[in-house]
């Protein structure tokens, strides 16, 4: 058993049957999934799997019932293949007489992927696990594997019949990446760092980051806050930023409805602790292009443009603070990045964490592909997560229901 409480792969006999649970959740264009860190992840633990003799059956999810992102795995067996190096099988089916009937006829080191697991009635929506352990899909599956591993920590939150049924009435295993997720993402809360911890906070998700800094008010001595928490937080120090200029687009207002008198309570309370832009950037309104123009904020009288990053002395300011850390935790981009003139500050404290001997952790799908997309090696950080709601919930100590039912599994 590992040190977190659950068993993983070290721990699995030879020889099993096993059913496996990944996270292969993607953008769908075109009716087709598209390629990601995701598969590329999952495949180091199917590889290994598939490489020491076991027969491997896959299970996924792929959007909710009643979205457009709503469609079939069959694509996706085809991306996995290429990222593991060996032919995947597929079966349009859950735990119908061909997904048995396929499970059985697996020979050692051979993959199978079953159809959509929401395409099943059983696996939504959240309930206890108990509950999901006594339906037909858990209970049918179940009894013709040996063991079952987690490797989806990105849908560890979730209590669904894939993720904490199996659990239950199987021997349950933590993947590769489950298990490297889990001790990465509860670091900053289970670790002690010989010096200064910093965590980078951003994105559109206000609420989330604001709550995660009240959570980690005592772990963390520096927050650097851009992106809409960013605005947010200069509203509530009394500059005229942090609201919408589009009533059609709610990106400001509703947030600081809900979490106004917590943003002022810790400018309060931990004021010291919690750094802000001194310089906003917009896009020149007059200018032909998307040329950045750069703002102070003490000379903004009133909000007349959406601000899109954070000025080059904020980004400057930033990356000294990250050079000065024992410990650097990124939430959120600080602008946004994917429009390249308003990448400045995402990019300038990425490079500094990457030329900095400091533990790192970037989370959240949005600013892992910032590294991709601006030439950054993903090996300069010590972890680039690909969850998001998961890595929130660790971040501010909630349990994953994921990962107890791997706990539980363990201590029985």
């Amino acid at each position: 058993m590992s040190t977190h409480g659950f068993d993983t792969l070290d721990d699995l006999p030879a020889d099993r049957r096993l059913l496996v649970r990944l996270d292969l959740n993607s953008p769908i264009e075109d009716g087709t999934p598209t390629d990601n860190r995701r598969f590329e992840r999952h495949a180091e633990t199917v590889r290994e799997l598939a490489d020491a003799g076991h027969r491997v059956v896959l299970l996924a999810h792929q959007g909710r019932p009643g979205r457009d992102d709503f469609v079939s795995l069959d694509g996706h067996a085809g991306i996995l293949a290429e990222h593991v190096g060996q032919g995947i099988g597929f079966v349009a089916d859950t735990h119908g007489e061909a997904a048995v009937d396929a499970i059985d006829a697996l020979d050692p080191g051979e993959i199978l992927l079953l159809e959509n697991t929401r395409m099943c009635d059983d696996e939504l929506p959240e309930a206890d696990p108990e509950a999901k352990a006594d339906t037909e899909f858990v209970r049918t599956l179940a009894a013709h594997v040996d063991a079952y591993v987690n490797d989806a920590y990105s849908a560890a939150h979730r209590s669904h019949a894939s993720l904490v049924g199996f659990p239950e009435v199987l021997p349950a295993y933590a993947g590769r990446v489950m298990a490297t997720e889990y001790a990465a993402n509860t670091a900053i809360a289970g670790r002690e760092f010989d010096g200064r911890v910093t965590m980078v906070v951003g994105g559109t998700k206000a609420t989330d980051v604001i709550e995660v800094m009240d959570a980690l008010g005592d772990s963390v001595d520096d927050f650097l806050l851009g992106g809409i928490a960013g605005e947010l937080f200069l509203r509530a120090g009394g500059h005229p930023v942090g609201f919408d200029l589009d009533p059609e687009r709610d990106l400001y207002d509703s947030q600081w409805e809900r979490n106004h008198e917590l943003i002022e309570g810790m400018l309060d309370e931990r004021g010291d602790q919690i750094t802000l832009a001194t310089d906003l950037a917009y896009a020149d309104p007059d200018g032909t292009g998307r040329e950045r123009v750069e703002i102070a904020v003490d000379d903004i009288d009133e909000k007349e443009v959406s601000f899109l990053d954070v000025g080059t002395g904020t980004a400057e300011a930033y990356a000294d603070v990250v050079r000065d850390s024992a410990a650097v935790f990124v939430k959120g981009a600080l602008g946004v990045f994917e429009d390249e003139p308003f990448s400045v500050g995402t990019v300038t404290v990425l490079e500094a964490i990457a030329e900095t001997d400091c533990f790192s952790v970037v989370g959240g799908g949005d600013t892992s592909r910032a590294i991709e997309r601006y030439g950054l090696a993903e090996s300069d950080f010590d972890h680039v997560s690909i969850a998001g709601g998961a890595y929130i919930r660790a971040l501010t100590g909630r349990p994953l229901a994921g990962v107890e039912a791997l706990k539980r599994a363990a201590s029985r």
